[in-house]
Parts: C-alpha cells; structure tokens; sequence
C-alpha cells in the first residue's frame, strides 16, 4: 500500500537519460525548461513526490533541483517550494512563430453575434448551481446521442408556447450549434439519396459549404419583395429557408408562399429545414409563428441559443420527423456530443423563467438600437434606406448604385468593420444587383455603441 503522502502533489512528465540518474534526471529537467515546455514560475513536484513517481532516492532528486537551482534554471524558497526561474526562453530553431491575432475592429457592424457584454452570468451561475446540485451522477456519463432529457422537455416546452412548434422531447436532438446540425441533416438526406437542396438566393456561404461537404449541390430560388419563391422547387430534394426573417434580407414570408413551401414538401415528400435564427426577436408585433407548426412531419424546425445568448455555448436544437430523429442522433456517433453541464444549465435557464426574462430585456435593447440607428441614418445619409427593421439584430441599409463596395472599404479604413450585400449573396442567383449593407447592431456593447453609429455616418454617402 502506498504511504498517503505519495498520493499527493503535482504530476510532471520527465524521463532521466544518460548516464547516472541523477546527471540524466538534471538534464531532462533543464531540457523541459529550455525549451519551453516546463514554462517560467511552473511549480515542480516536491523532491519527495517526484522521487516516488519515478522509483529512485530522494537525495537524486534534491540533488538534480540544487544543481539547477545553481545553474539558474530553478528558484527554491522557504514556503513556496521549487519553480522554473523566470528568464526567457528561446524556443528550438526550426519551430514556426505564434502567428499574431488579427487586430479587432474599432467597431464591428457585421450580422450575426449578440451583444455578448449583456450575457447574463448572475441568473446563469444560479442556474448552473441548481441544475448542478440536482443532476444525478448517471447524468455526467457519456449519455444519449439526443442530448440530455431535462433540456429537450424544457425545450418542447419553450419552442411549443413561444414559437408555435408542435412537438414532444423524443422529436428533438440537441446539436453543438446551427452549423452541427445541418451537416448532421445534409449526411442523412444524402444517405437518403437526395441530390440538390434548394436555398435563398441571399444566405451565409458557410451554409452552402456544409452542404456540398455531405455531397448535396444547391440551388438558389428566386427572391422579390414577397420574400423566397418557392415556384422554382421543381427538382430539389429538400430547401433551406429563413421564413420568420429573410437572412440577410430581413422580411418575413409571405403567408401564401409559406403555404405553397409546406404544399410542395406533401406532394413531393421533400423536406424543409427551417432556420429559425432569431425567432425571439420580433419588435413591432408578434413574432412570426414557426413554419414548422403547419406540418411537423414535413419540416425541420433549427434552432439556437447563439442570437439570444451567446455562440460560445455551442448549444442548438432540432426538432424533426420521428422517422429521422433516430437517423440524426445515430450520426452524432451514438454519443451525446454537447456540454452536459451546459445543457443541465440551459434547461433550468428556461424552466424556471430567467430565460424569457432575459429574452424580454434584450429585445428592448435591441430596440432601442435600431430605433437609434434608423434616425442615425435618416439625419445623416438619406441617400441611403432602411429596410428589414421589424425584427432581429440586423438591418439592410441600402445604398446607391454602384457604391456598396467603396463604403465598405472606406469602413475598413476607418476600423469599421461591415458586411456587403454581395458577400451573401449565391453566385448563381439570378437577380439583379443590389448595393447593400448588412449592418449588425448586436455586437458592439453599450459604451460603444453611440461611437459605432458615429463610425458608420461618416462612411455612407451624404
């Protein structure tokens, strides 16, 4: 048995070579501190431990540490025990330098991102501390592919009496963000022999790379004022939507067209995945019910807790046909593959309430910004127009013709950093151009916020 206080201390990797163990043992160490690997004010293991850990007498170890304490690689002191000196390490020739950060944008208008200074840490400690203190042990193994129980029945819940979607715990599998759970989607449509998704001639990239990674072609439909048509379908095996809020054009669609998209998925057995991104954030009226809710066994329901949280949780839902729940959760490799922790949190967030009071204090916020920078813009460039203003954490801000790349590089310029239309739009859509912004009001916290609108003034044509 060992003695108790073998048990105790630190772990350090070292292994003596050479000829005697104790000149062996003081070269493995000064090598680990050369290069970098042991880094400065590193606290070693007490002679003592480390002796046992690799089987030889203390003294060899007292010994090696007093050598390189001389030599200057280690400090020792009463009460503080053994560490790596400070002093600079040169790291071995042929080893690449750390690539440096980009530089951060003054102000950042781009789409996407919410304010992430208003996350809310206070109600989402006490959440975790509950959920924490009320998960039994089973629920810290490996668990089920669909994400834990506690989350999808509070998810059911939530998405069933706020956004109109029909369905129970065992139709959702949770997902480690939008982008997890289409390429999940995109693996069981090809499985299931689809070829070609149909998509908005207006979207993210990204989206369309996922897809084509899982073998799928897309095809853009055609976009006017009533938002997608759907009357170009003929061919597709499934369509990628935003009906609540056009990304990134900002209007809902229309009520016949959400009709005609749910007709054509019954009569050809194709699928919807609707991506509901931002579905809370509806400012001057009800927010528009989820498509979902016109046929549970026709359309897939996504959705995310990036817009109303923050993207760092790596937390979104599915809510699918029963035939293929079984399908996606099988190619999440039969492993729950989410932050337990998180998802325990999440479900307490949005059982006990702190979730739809914090919906409700953001989207107030939010408001307030873009009334702000709808009157910022009208004072100061009225050559350029705001639309998709009802609901989300985005505007399109239109602009002249022929002007939309300049304005965007006189941002950069500036340290402003902002997105073209045309950086959304699908290389084969068919549509004629449109000079645009797509101005994001999430991102930049309050303080900066007044600075942002100032920043983005001076760059619009007069």
């Amino acid at each position: 048995m060992a003695e108790p206080w073998a048990t105790l201390g630190i772990d350090l990797h070292v292994e003596p070579t050479g000829p005697g163990l104790r000149w062996g043992l003081t070269d493995a160490l000064r090598e680990a501190v050369r290069s970098g690997r042991l880094a400065p004010g590193t606290r070693l293991p007490s002679s003592r431990t480390l002796a046992a850990d690799l089987g030889i007498a203390r003294n060899t170890v007292a010994d090696a540490y007093a050598d390189l304490v001389a030599e200057g690689w280690l400090t020792a002191r009463q009460g503080s025990g053994t560490r790596v000196a400070a002093r600079e390490v040169v790291p071995p020739s042929g080893r690449a330098p750390h690539p440096r950060a980009p530089a951060r944008p003054a102000y950042d208008l781009r789409p996407g991102s919410p304010d992430l200074a208003s996350f809310p840490r206070t109600e989402w400690l006490k959440a975790a501390r509950r959920a924490l203190t009320a998960a039994p042990h089973h629920a810290l193994d490996y668990g089920d592919p669909r994400g834990r129980p506690e989350l999808r029945a509070a998810l059911a819940g939530y998405l069933s009496r706020a956004r109109g979607v029909r369905t129970g715990p065992e139709r959702i599998v949770v997902c480690a963000g939008f982008a997890h759970g289409l390429k999940l989607l995109g693996t069981a449509l090809r499985a299931h022999g689809a070829r070609t998704v149909a998509v908005e001639s207006y979207g993210l990239d990204v989206h369309r790379r996922i897809l084509a990674a899982s073998g799928l072609d897309t095809a853009p439909l055609p976009f006017d004022r009533l938002g997608t048509d759907p009357g170009a379908l003929s061919g597709a095996d499934a369509l990628l939507l935003t009906p609540a809020h056009q990304f990134p054009m900002g209007v809902p669609l229309h009520r016949d067209r959400r009709t005609a998209v749910v007709d054509w998925a019954r009569r050809t057995g194709g699928l919807v995945l609707e991506d509901d991104y931002d579905g809370e954030f509806r400012y001057d009226r009800q927010p528009v019910g989820a498509l979902q809710g016109l046929d549970p066994d026709r359309v897939v329901y996504l959705g995310t807790a990036s817009k109303s949280l923050a993207p760092g949780l790596r937390l979104a839902w599915m809510v699918l046909p029963p035939r293929l729940a079984e399908e996606v959760a099988a190619a999440k490799g039969g492993v729950d593959t989410c932050g337990v922790l998180d998802q325990l949190t999440l479900a307490e967030f949005l059982t006990s309430g702190a979730y739809d009071r914090h919906v409700r204090a953001t989207r107030l916020r939010y408001r307030r910004r873009r009334d702000a920078l709808v009157a910022a813009v009208t004072a100061r460039a009225p050559r350029a127009h705001v639309t998709g203003i009802a609901a989300g954490l985005h505007v399109l801000l239109r602009l002249p013709p022929g002007t939309e790349q300049s304005v965007v590089q006189a941002a950069n310029w500036r340290g402003l950093a902002l997105h073209g239309l045309a950086r959304y739009t699908h290389p084969a859509a068919r549509a004629e151009p449109v000079d645009a912004l797509v101005v994001g009001y999430g991102t930049p916290p309050d303080h900066a916020w007044s600075g942002a609108l100032d920043a983005l003034s001076a760059v619009l044509p007069g």
